[in-house]
């Protein structure tokens, strides 16, 4: 049964080359190869954190509105895992 999913995602852009839309392209194409349906990504900014943790300054959040099985949600959340991009994820079921 496919589910309304809601996703914060906060990349490290410091000292890379890539630009935010590059690494979006990369985070949104193995969203999509795991089998999620993305319906709406919102760039909300950079943004600088109240402390710096593991050394970190400040951070580009990103907002993605999806739907999927929570088996695909499994598989993109270990995948980009491994993505040195992206400092931290978080997800939501939306309730209907």
């Amino acid at each position: 049964m496919k589910r309304q999913y809601e996703a914060l995602i906060v990349l490290d852009t410091k000292g890379k080359e890539e630009s935010v839309e590059q690494i979006l392209g990369t985070v949104s194409k193995e969203m999509e190869t795991a089998g999620l349906k993305l319906k709406q990504i919102d760039n909300m900014g950079k943004r600088k954190f109240p402390f710096n943790p593991r050394h970190v300054e400040a951070g580009t959040f990103i907002n993605i509105q999806f739907e999927g099985e929570p088996a695909a949600l499994d598989a993109a959340r270990a995948k980009l895992k491994l993505n040195d991009n992206i400092y931290q994820q978080y997800y939501q079921k939306k309730v209907a």
